[in-house]
């Protein structure tokens, strides 16, 4: 008996209050306020996508699991470069 499942991949909901930048503003501030580096756990997290690296303080860690990890590397990219997003 075999059964085939599909995958469902979940898109986050979006609105204009949950932008990558403001999500990642937000977490930055709620790091900091916590003594923690915020580069360094950012980081963590991006490359590994264990939450547990940023902290729960301020909500910034459910903020920060509605984004896809491939989200904030580019709005990190958009930033660094100074890119516009409605240029591309």
């Amino acid at each position: 008996m075999s059964q085939k499942f599909g995958t469902t991949k979940l898109t986050p909901i979006r609105d204009d209050n949950c932008a990558a930048a403001s999500i990642l503003q937000h977490v930055f501030a709620a790091l900091m306020a916590k003594g923690y580096d915020p580069v360094a756990q950012l980081t963590g997290f991006v490359l590994t996508g264990d939450p547990t690296y940023i902290t729960s303080h301020d909500n910034a860690r459910s903020m920060i699991c509605r984004l896809e990890r491939d989200e904030i590397v580019e709005e990190l990219v958009r930033f660094y470069f100074k890119v516009d997003p409605g240029k591309f």
